[in-house]
């Protein structure tokens, strides 16, 4: 069964860091330009950033730019996203999902990790 697991989510104070992981069951995602996404309650599923498959070349929602990166480890067939300057409004479920170009339909999809950033 091909699919994808995050990792990494949990309670952070504002202004506090989160590392998120992201890694493939089934297959390797080193092929594959890898996406976070992030959905709080009540809201819609928002695009946070997007890796390519080698790493050269990524995007980030206007809301996170400064404050989150993206990187990926293909050697430990991994993608990370490094959430710093934590805020209330950064809680949600965050998705990583697999695409082989940023910007086209995502092909694989993880079952999410909670954040919540909250005193």
């Amino acid at each position: 069964q091909l699919q994808l697991v995050e990792s990494g989510g949990g309670l952070v104070q504002p202004g506090g860091s989160l590392r998120l992981a992201c890694a493939a069951s089934g297959f390797t995602l080193d092929y594959y330009a890898i996406g976070w996404f992030r959905q709080a309650p009540g809201k819609e599923r928002e695009g946070v950033s997007c890796i390519s498959s080698s790493g050269g070349s990524t995007n980030y929602a206007d809301s996170v730019k400064g404050r989150f990166t993206i990187s990926r480890d293909n050697a430990k067939h991994t993608v990370y996203l490094q959430m710093n300057s934590l805020k209330p409004e950064d809680t949600a479920v965050y998705y990583c999902a697999a695409v082989t170009t940023c910007g086209l339909p995502y092909d694989y999809w993880g079952q999410g990790t909670q954040v919540t950033v909250s005193s």
